[in-house]
């Protein structure tokens, strides 16, 4: 088995309409389809694994194979509050940039506001990485990232001798 590329990474918003102001008008991203109506049903609710699912969606591109995918639900839990970045569960969506100080620039004469100045790392396994957060409407996490270079042997070499020497996989329970 090969997994080929990611298709699509799907984020839960508060209000669709708001977060495709976000998503296209400030970041750029174009339509892959419109945005739906709400769909609802037995099968969506065992397919998305919520009781009672409605939502609706909305898919961006963000380059020639990959989606973003927004995504409101009609009965988001009212006690529904956001995952801190360090908590099981969390997550965030990175985009690649050719010039992260240009298009950091650009996004926060827009009124985007970034956690940090970007963070540069020259040695380790993330070296030639150039990187900042920040987050959607909703607080989302987001990331920009700027690959300034990458050293390929290094890394090669790096992860055949973690495969080498990681832990055994009956050490972990399944």
């Amino acid at each position: 088995m090969r997994l080929n590329f990611i298709h699509h990474v799907g984020l839960v918003v508060k209000n669709l309409d708001r977060s495709i102001y976000f998503y296209h008008d400030l970041l750029g991203l174009q339509f892959a389809n419109e945005p739906t109506g709400w769909f609802e049903g037995p099968e969506l609710a065992k397919g998305v694994g919520v009781p009672g699912a409605k939502l609706r969606q909305v898919s961006m591109w963000v380059d020639d194979t990959s989606t973003l995918e927004l995504i409101e639900y009609g009965n988001l839990p009212k006690e529904n509050v956001l995952v801190p970045n360090n908590h099981l569960g969390a997550a965030h969506v990175c985009f690649n940039v050719d010039d992260i100080q240009k298009t950091k620039v650009e996004l926060e004469a827009k009124g985007v506001k970034f956690n940090s100045d970007v963070n540069v790392v020259d040695e380790g396994p993330l070296a030639g990485w150039r990187w900042c957060y920040f987050s959607d409407p909703d607080g989302l996490a987001l990331e920009l990232v700027e690959i300034a270079y990458y050293l390929k042997s290094e890394r090669v070499a790096a992860s055949a001798l973690y495969l080498k020497n990681r832990p055994a996989l009956s050490s972990f329970n399944y």
